[in-house]
C-alpha cells in the first residue's frame, strides 16, 4: 500500500447569500441570510511521492487580494478568507513543509478550487487536457468569470491528461499519473466545466471519489430534492447541460453499485462531516 495517511480539509468556508434556498434553515429561521459552504480538499501521504493535494481552495495570494477576487462574487459567496483554513497553513500545521506537496491535482481549475496553486510552485499539477485549455483560452464569458489567470501565473508544473482507453469500474479514466506511484487518478466528469474530472484514491478498504462540482448537495447522489439555490447554481455555471447530467448518474450508479466506495463533493458541509477534522487523517 504506498498511501499512508488521508486528511479531509475545509480550505475556504463560505456563506452565500439566501442561505434558505440552499437548505440551511426554515424561512423563519434566517429567511435571506447566509447559508454555509465549504471547500473539501484532501491530502494524501504516500509513501514513496511525498504528500498529494487534491484540490486547493483559496490560497494566501487571495486572502491577501491579490488574485482579483470580484467584488460581486465576494458579496454573492461571502468567503471567509481566513488564512488560518488555506492548504499551506493547515499542511504546515501538520508538521509538514511547502516542498513536501509533490503534486496537486484538480478536479477543475474555478477560482475557488485553484487558488492555492501559488502557494505549492514546485509541485505537478494533474488536470483534464480539456479543462487546461479552457482556462488558458477562457473564450466564454462563463470562463472569464471562473478562471483567474493571477492564480497560475507563477508558471506551474503542468501535467495534462486525455482518456486514452483505461477505465475504472466501466468509465473512462486516467489511472496512472506521471510520477505518482500512489493509486490516484482522473475520472472525467465534464459538464460543469469543460474539462471536469472527479479525482479517485484507493485509500485501503474504501476508494475515494472526490467528485469536485459535479453535483453540490449530497441528494443528487443520494435521492431527494436538491435545494433550489444549489440547483439554480449548477445550471448558471454549467458549460454542457447534458454532459453534467450524465456525470451526476455516471456518480450516482457507482454509489449504488460499489460498497466500497466513499463519494463526496466539494462544497456540501453534510458530506465534509462524514470524515475528520482537518487535521485527523481517515
Amino acid at each position: 500500500m504506498s498511501i499512508r495517511a488521508v486528511h479531509h480539509l475545509n480550505c475556504a468556508t463560505m456563506c452565500p447569500v439566501a442561505g434558505f434556498w440552499l437548505g440551511a434553515g426554515s424561512w423563519s429561521e434566517i429567511g435571506f441570510g447566509r447559508g454555509h459552504m465549504v471547500a473539501h480538499c484532501v491530502l494524501v501521504e504516500t509513501e514513496r511521492d511525498g504528500l498529494v493535494l487534491i484540490d486547493t481552495g483559496f490560497g494566501t495570494r487571495d486572502v491577501e487580494g491579490k488574485t482579483g477576487l470580484s467584488t460581486a462574487f465576494k458579496q454573492l459567496t461571502g468567503p471567509t478568507l481566513d488564512p488560518a483554513e488555506t492548504a499551506i497553513a493547515q499542511i504546515e500545521a501538520l508538521g509538514y513543509d511547502v516542498d513536501d506537496v509533490r503534486h496537486l491535482v484538480v478536479t477543475h481549475l474555478d477560482l475557488d478550487h485553484a487558488g492555492g496553486l501559488p502557494d505549492f510552485p514546485a509541485a505537478r499539477v494533474h488536470l483534464h487536457s480539456r479543462e487546461h485549455a479552457a482556462a488558458m483560452t477562457r473564450s466564454h464569458f462563463k470562463e472569464r468569470e471562473r478562471y483567474l489567470k493571477a492564480q497560475w501565473a507563477h508558471g506551474p508544473r503542468w501535467e495534462v491528461y486525455t482518456e486514452d482507453g483505461d477505465t475504472w469500474r466501466g468509465l473512462p479514466a486516467v489511472t496512472r499519473l506521471r510520477g505518482l506511484d500512489a493509486d490516484i487518478g482522473l475520472l472525467p466528469m465534464h459538464g460543469h466545466s469543460r474539462g471536469h474530472s472527479a479525482v479517485i484514491v484507493d485509500a485501503g478498504p474504501h476508494w475515494l471519489v472526490h467528485a469536485g462540482d459535479a453535483y453540490f448537495h449530497h441528494h443528487a447522489v443520494e435521492g431527494g430534492r436538491v435545494p433550489f439555490g444549489f440547483a439554480a447554481f449548477e445550471r448558471a455555471t454549467q458549460m454542457d447541460p447534458a454532459a453534467r447530467r450524465a456525470s451526476v448518474a455516471a456518480l450516482r450508479q457507482l454509489r449504488t453499485s460499489y460498497d466500497d466506495i466513499e463519494l463526496f463533493c466539494a462544497h456540501d458541509p453534510h458530506e465534509f462531516a462524514r470524515y475528520a477534522s482537518p487535521l485527523t487523517s481517515t
